[in-house]
């Protein structure tokens, strides 16, 4: 998703100005026509950081409104993976707090960068995680998202009995079924949740997934995501505690919304496009 800010532009010839005060959103197959409109007709700034981040949150708010959920009820994680200590820094001045990271080692590069290290940040595993990992990020993130089988969940329970610590953390189903996707399947999630309640030291706060790029598809899979997250959290021993849905990204996050997502992961609208690393 590419984001502008609309500034003033010309029309043809000179024609006088226009003055907008607006934000316009292409997708990502429409950037070079996007691209080119805004050159022959306009002059188009890219937003920063700061106006993404308002943006966002503007439109998380809308469509919590426009489905009767408190404004408040949807948590916003900013994606940061292969962003710059930097960038975190101002997405952190503009008020954001809970950021997700994919990868352990760039996790632990940036929570002790001096840039971020004294800050008050959440920081949330959002990608796959090694078992031969976990150790290190024990007791080191707000919440891992994305565990995605009972060993893992084993491994991290004894790491955290060592440390007398309690780590939050979701399970990671694979809604879609495709085979590239790590995840719990569907049908077999309730007996591993059921093992995964009773571990010590881990706190089962409910689950999280990454949705089809098909539109229809992706909405079909937040509603399944819904019913079985209800039913889980009848299988919890403190069904109070069961409170987070993770679903949603830059390109779906309304529709999961809608669908009654709780938690929201967004990089490329507030950041920008991904760069390798």
């Amino acid at each position: 998703m590419l984001l502008f800010k609309v500034k003033k532009g010309y029309g043809e010839r000179n024609k006088p100005k226009v003055k907008i005060q607006t934000y316009v959103k292409f997708s990502d197959s429409c950037k070079k026509i996007a691209c080119a409109v805004a050159s022959k007709f306009c002059i188009f700034a890219p937003m920063s950081i700061r106006e993404n981040l308002q943006y966002i949150n503007q439109k998380i708010q809308q469509a919590c409104w426009a489905n009767g959920r408190p404004a408040d009820s949807v948590k916003l994680i900013a994606v940061s993976k292969t962003k710059s200590a930097e960038q975190i820094w101002q997405a952190y001045q503009a008020g954001q707090r809970l950021f997700g990271e994919n990868y352990v080692q760039e996790l632990l590069q940036k929570q002790s960068h001096p840039l971020l290290r004294n800050l008050e940040i959440q920081w949330h595993l959002i990608g796959h995680l090694q078992s031969n990992k976990a150790k290190h990020v024990a007791g080191k993130v707000a919440m891992i998202q994305t565990i995605d089988r009972f060993s893992l969940a084993q491994t991290l329970a004894n790491y955290a009995a060592k440390r007398a610590q309690c780590i939050p953390i979701l399970l990671e189903i694979n809604i879609s079924g495709e085979a590239s996707k790590h995840g719990f399947k569907p049908d077999e999630v309730e007996g591993e949740a059921k093992k995964i309640f009773q571990l010590p030291n881990l706190a089962l706060k409910g689950i999280m997934c990454i949705g089809s790029s098909d539109e229809q598809k992706a909405r079909d899979e937040f509603k399944a995501m819904k019913r079985l997250f209800e039913t889980l959290k009848q299988l919890a021993p403190k069904p109070e505690t069961f409170t987070e849905l993770s679903m949603g990204m830059s390109g779906d996050f309304e529709a999961a919304i809608a669908e009654g997502a709780t938690m929201v992961r967004i990089g490329t609208a507030i950041f920008g496009e991904r760069q390798s690393s």
